[in-house]
């Protein structure tokens, strides 16, 4: 029995141990423009679910607790993780002073190329490169609506290489709540704000980038998401809240490491000591 006792301690230490990188990860991004703190969901695996009821009750081996107790695989039980979601609630707001920075308000994301192709972001931190194209931190252009607003690779959509924004030398840019862009009064076009209903099939890409996981998803056409010129989104990580749950889960995953030591030393008696 303890054999199979020192397995479910190990995969609650095991789940602890993926608690505990999740949470080292928000705390590290807790500074990052725009970045959404992540979470994680257990579940308890039992064995039973996975096996058809054993018809035939007839004892297979008599010296044994199973013998007399007909347990269908239940008393096999582990921890499991059922899956890694993230939380996409709104961050704070701060003020640059920054013209090229803009804050998202609402659900929506700014459509960024990356050689991958397009991809979303929630970090307004833009600047311009040597050809004056409008890029984030990262280097990636960031594009402009398409007047199709079809999704990128679908038919009648345009290249997201002709979707860059172009700015001029000199003047003065503005952005206005609905992502148009205007410099020294001239329209430069319209940041592209993509906007889904839920926000469940977007899967994170590294660089405070997401992705598509299925592009048969239609997006919002006309978003509600508000654009906030000279002010970045903050992380919507509660670092105090954070700090708490890694100190939780750091005594959880001792915990199980005590329980994983005291099977292994019912194991060495076992084996050692009843022997003799």
């Amino acid at each position: 029995m303890s054999g199979k006792g020192i397995y479910s301690a190990l995969s609650g230490a095991m789940a602890q141990s993926h608690q505990l990188d999740t949470i080292a990860n928000n705390i590290a991004n807790a500074n990052t423009p725009g970045f959404k703190g992540d979470k994680n969901t257990f579940k308890e695996y039992l064995t039973t679910l996975e096996k058809m009821p054993d018809v035939n009750t007839v004892p297979r081996i008599p010296a044994s607790l199973n013998s007399f107790f007909d347990m269908q695989g239940t008393d096999k039980s582990y921890v499991s993780l059922d899956g890694t979601f993230t939380d996409h609630t709104q961050g704070g707001v701060k003020a640059t002073g920054n013209k090229l920075d803009v804050a998202l308000e609402g659900k929506g994301f700014i459509e960024v190329l990356t050689p991958q192709g397009p991809r979303l972001t929630r970090k307004g931190t833009m600047s311009l490169n040597a050809q004056g194209v409008l890029t984030t931190t990262d280097g990636f252009p960031v594009l402009k609506r398409d007047a199709s607003n079809a999704a990128p690779g679908a038919p009648g959509a345009s290249d997201p290489a002709s979707r860059t924004i172009t700015v001029g030398g000199g003047g003065t840019i503005t952005f206005t709540q609905q992502g148009e862009i205007y410099q020294n009064g001239e329209s430069l076009g319209q940041l592209s704000i993509v906007e889904y209903e839920n926000n469940e099939h977007l899967k994170k890409m590294g660089h405070s980038l997401y992705s598509i996981t299925d592009t048969t998803i239609p997006r919002v056409l006309n978003s509600s998401t508000e654009v906030h010129q000279g002010f970045v989104e903050t992380s919507n990580v509660n670092i105090v809240k954070e700090m708490t749950d890694m100190i939780q889960t750091s005594r959880n995953f001792e915990s199980a490491q005590r329980v994983i030591k005291a099977y292994d030393e019912m194991d060495g008696k076992l084996i050692n000591e009843v022997p003799k």
